[in-house]
């Protein structure tokens, strides 16, 4: 069936409208009348070929939140009328170690990732969120229990949402843990308002005088200007984690100090060119970690829906038209945005 969606054709072409064709539902699949749709900077790394193997058409959005429209004969989980979400991924092998842990995300045969994966739908590979329409196998669908009202501010939960939570959660933050969050983005800003919810000690780092009050006011217990050197001692040797969500390439040595021993830095942006090579010292004699995370599987990803509807959380949001995704992108990379672009689908019909 035909549907709305905007999409791009090339890497130097604008989004614009476009159709696309979304598979009639299968037994085990669920049609999603999508009422928004998040923006991520993924969105615009891969619609501009930023990152290697951009599928055209490519139809970005992977952070989708909709109203189930009709469901396949062997659906158990959803009925039509359900508030459902959809995240970064719509399938997985389900037969690999990493499947039968809930950790999709880690597919050893590869997830399918919402967009721009291989697949046996028209045009050959998926299609995402700026569409009005999508199909999905329920094991990839979430169940949303925020008010109608929030479901806007939801959407982001789908990839800023579980990209914070999921890291928090496995360090297991909580009551008499002090945890850090680089950067007020995003992802910080979920970051700060999930570990504050979680009972941790939230220490917020910034680079900007003028965020400290933004910072507070999303949960921040403390707020450190990481640039002051002296702000930064008094700090030294005290965090069990810190959750750095900066996406540029900077120095890690300045986090790592912080940490107590047994303490980790956790890395969930990815920069364009290599941090520069940490200090191995400072890992070595505090048994010291830097590692990463990647989104997280569906289970953990319910989870932290359900968190945040029994905490009341959701992304801080701007809405946008269809019509002006092109503008928001270019706002995005100017950092001109508090704190996330969500898209109103219905404006795709306009």
């Amino acid at each position: 069936m035909s549907t709305h969606a905007y999409g791009a054709h090339a890497a130097d072409k604008p989004i614009e409208a476009i159709a696309i064709e979304r598979r009639a539902p299968g037994p085990q699949d669920v049609q999603i009348d999508i009422a928004y749709c998040g923006i991520c900077h993924s969105d615009l790394h891969t619609v501009r070929a930023e990152w290697q193997g951009t599928r055209y058409p490519c139809v970005p959005g992977h952070e989708i939140v909709g109203h189930v429209s009709a469901i396949g004969s062997d659906v158990g989980t959803f009925k039509v009328g359900d508030t459902v979400g959809v995240g970064c991924l719509v399938g997985s092998c389900q037969h690999c170690a990493a499947c039968d842990e809930g950790l999709e995300q880690f597919c050893a045969n590869g997830f399918v990732g919402t967009y721009n994966s291989p697949s046996a739908d028209a045009p050959g590979h998926t299609l995402g969120g700026y569409s009005q329409q999508i199909v999905v196998d329920e094991k990839f669908v979430l169940k949303i229990t925020h008010p109608e009202d929030q479901l806007a501010a939801v959407a982001p939960l789908l990839c800023a949402g579980i990209t914070t939570y999921s890291p928090l959660r496995h360090w297991k933050t909580g009551p008499g843990k002090k945890v850090g969050v680089v950067g007020i983005g995003g992802l910080g800003h979920m970051g700060i308002k999930l570990a504050h919810a979680m009972g941790a000690h939230t220490v917020a780092f910034t680079t900007s005088e003028s965020k400290r009050q933004a910072a507070h006011s999303l949960g921040a217990d403390e707020v450190v200007i990481s640039t002051d050197a002296a702000q930064m001692k008094q700090h030294a040797g005290t965090f069990d984690f810190i959750l750095n969500t900066v996406a540029a390439s900077h120095n890690l040595d300045v986090f790592t100090t912080l940490l107590k021993r047994d303490g980790t830095l956790c890395l969930v942006g990815v920069p364009a060119s290599p941090h520069p090579s940490p200090s191995i010292y400072q890992l070595i004699f505090g048994r010291k970690a830097i590692a990463g995370s990647f989104i997280g599987g569906i289970a953990e990803t319910q989870e932290m829906l359900d968190f945040c509807a029994e905490h009341g959380i959701v992304s801080d949001i701007e809405m946008v038209s269809a019509q002006q995704i092109d503008e928001a992108y270019e706002r995005m990379l100017k950092s001109d945005v508090k704190y996330r672009f969500v898209i109103d689908n219905a404006t795709m019909s306009a």
